[in-house]
């Protein structure tokens, strides 16, 4: 990961993961299988657009990232419309990706799941599952993304993506080495806000809330 990031005088991120999609509900894999939101999942886009909204009331210039993932554009959507601006689609904000297991069956993956060692290398483990992504690859694009994102000298940015994916924007926010990486996890409800912030003097990097769903209530 790049150490070299914009100065700014300060900075917000809310991190949106999308809300309720198909694949939830239907028991499948998702990964990069194109589910698209539920109705429920519909209407808290709307609502996750409106709460942040409110919260930037009065702020000009907010910056919108997506996953290019269907259910994650159907998200962006209502909230780059409620912020006055377009979202930026980038597929390294993807979920990871399950290969062969995507779109299939939840129990289908079970059978097959070879589950991490306990200790030793678990960044690079096979999962059992032709064609997917190991934990390093996908850690690995996600910082890559981030990289780009915090490149940007603007103070206020809005990243939507998926729930594992969350894990790894926020480690790259705190500046996490890849290598220790192995264990860590933030578990996300679909449609939470986490928020990101740094502050302009120390330039410390806040996690000031994680994967809440308040908004939802």
């Amino acid at each position: 990961m790049s150490s070299h990031y914009c100065e700014t005088v300060g900075r917000t991120i809310f991190v949106v993961t999308h809300p309720e999609a198909t694949h939830h509900v239907d028991g499948l894999v998702g990964g990069w299988h194109d589910s698209d939101l539920t109705p429920r999942g519909l209407q808290d886009a709307d609502v996750i657009a409106q709460a942040l909204a409110n919260e930037l009331h009065g702020v000009v210039d907010t910056e919108v990232f997506s996953s290019d993932s269907l259910r994650a554009r159907r998200t962006a959507e209502p909230v780059a419309a409620a912020l006055g601006t377009e979202a930026v689609f980038d597929r390294r904000l993807r979920e990871k990706s399950y290969g062969a297991a995507e779109g299939r069956p939840q129990r289908w993956l079970d059978e097959r799941f070879v589950v991490p060692p306990i200790t030793g290398d678990r960044m690079a483990h096979d999962e059992g599952v032709p064609g997917a992504e190991t934990k390093a690859d996908f850690a690995a694009r996600i910082y890559e993304a981030m990289d780009a994102i915090l490149n940007s000298p603007a103070e206020h940015q809005v990243i939507i993506t998926h729930g594992f994916a969350l894990t790894f924007v926020v480690a790259a926010w705190i500046t996490m080495p890849l290598s220790s990486l192995g264990y860590v996890n933030f578990p996300a409800d679909p449609g939470s806000i986490t928020t990101l912030h740094e502050d302009d003097y120390f330039h410390n990097r806040q996690v000031a809330t994680l994967a809440s769903t308040r908004h939802l209530a």
